[in-house]
Parts: C-alpha cells; structure tokens; sequence
C-alpha cells in the first residue's frame, strides 16, 4: 500500500514539474532575442486541506533581462513576489493591487494596476492574481528578475493558460 502511495506521489510530482517546465512556457515564452523564462518549482502538495481536489505550488521564476511573459492567465489564485529585480506589468483585464512589505504585520498598499494599465512591481513587493486577470509582463532592466509564486491550481490544471488578445 506504500508504494502504491509512493508511486501515486511520484507520478503526480511528475506531472506538476512537466507542467511547470512546459506549460507555462510557451505563455511566458521567449523574447525576439530567444531568451527563456525559467519556472522551478520548489515544493508542492496535493493534500490541502478544505480544498480537495488542488494542489499548491511555490515556484522561483527567474525572468532575464528583456524576457517577455505573454499574455495569460492563471486557473486559480496567485500570490507572487518580487525577490529582486523590477517586472513590468500589464493588465488587460480585472485589476491587481500591488503591496509592500510583510503580509502579516500591516503591509502597505502600493498602487492598483488596473485593465489597460501597466505599472512596474519592484523588489520586495507583492500581488495576488485572481483567475479574472489577464496579465502579461517583461523585464526591461538589465538584470534578471526573480520572483516567489505560490499558486493553488486544481490538480491537473497549467500553471498559466495563455489568452488570445482582444481586437
């Protein structure tokens, strides 16, 4: 019965990490320059509690100077982190609200970066993307921008699903 478990383990494990590492790159894509965005996750689980059915997943992102992240979105909630670097955020549609500082001790709202707004997310802030956001970013700085995600998908689902934009 353990290695049925183990195995079971295993073979979902499998299939976040080709997720991670296939799926969302072709919607975070590469630039004209063919530089690639690098999606590791880092530690994840099947068996969170009151959400049967899901997994959640932390991932780093690394995003290289002038990388692009096509336009996308996520099937279920989002909260990223910017560890260093500066991203370049646009919304095409629902709003983000980009904060500053320890989510526990009063963190400060920064700005709202709403549909056909772009807004630039720096080191040591953070935004929780809902399902409803289309969103894409790039990185225009010269050096790369690494950030945390923590993403609770149902198990299965792509950790990004690419959108078609509007006329």
């Amino acid at each position: 019965m353990a290695r049925v478990v183990r195995i079971r383990f295993l073979v979902l494990l499998a299939l976040a990490a080709s997720f991670a590492a296939g799926a969302l790159l072709p919607a975070f894509g590469k630039s004209a320059e063919g530089v690639t965005v690098v999606r590791n996750a880092l530690a994840q689980t099947s068996a969170v509690q009151g959400a049967p059915d899901r997994t959640m997943v932390l991932s780093r992102v690394k995003v290289p100077s002038g990388a692009v992240l096509s336009l996308h979105r996520h099937q279920g909630t989002q909260i990223a982190r910017i560890q260093s670097g500066t991203l370049t955020y646009t919304v095409r549609s629902g709003s983000v609200t980009v904060r500053k500082g320890e989510a526990d001790q009063d963190a400060q709202v920064v700005r709202t970066i709403k549909a056909g707004q772009r807004g630039e997310i720096h080191a040591g802030e953070w935004i929780v993307e809902q399902p409803s956001v289309a969103h894409e970013a790039t990185n225009l700085g010269g050096k790369p921008v690494v950030l945390y995600i923590a993403t609770l998908l149902e198990t299965g689902a792509p950790p990004s699903t690419p959108v078609t934009p509007s006329p």
